[in-house]
């Protein structure tokens, strides 16, 4: 799904206007990166965890010229789904 596809079901499930659905997607994106960058972890109900975690320096090798060189430490974002999202997906897998 894209995102004009979700903002369009979206819009119509909360009956709201596509661009207070933007809007309210965006302000989502800001907070949420915000929170993930001070390491913070943001917990959505019925949906699941965002945290943010460092990966560290690793060192690297380019496979053309066999040269190395490292590549610097990290933050990367991380969801884990609740455990009844995750029942909820297994039962759509069984039924599909």
């Amino acid at each position: 799904m894209k995102e004009t596809e979700f903002t369009s079901e979206l819009s119509i499930r909360l009956d709201w206007r596509k661009k207070d659905v933007e809007k309210t997607l965006d302000a989502l994106g800001e907070v949420l990166g915000e929170k993930l960058a001070n390491n913070d972890v943001v917990s959505l109900h019925g949906l699941g965890q965002f945290e943010s975690r460092k990966k560290q320096e690793r060192e690297s090798v380019n496979p053309v010229n066999g040269q190395r060189y490292f590549v610097p430490p990290k933050l990367i974002p991380v969801f884990k789904p609740v455990a009844s999202f995750k029942a909820y997906l297994k039962i759509l897998d069984n039924n599909g």
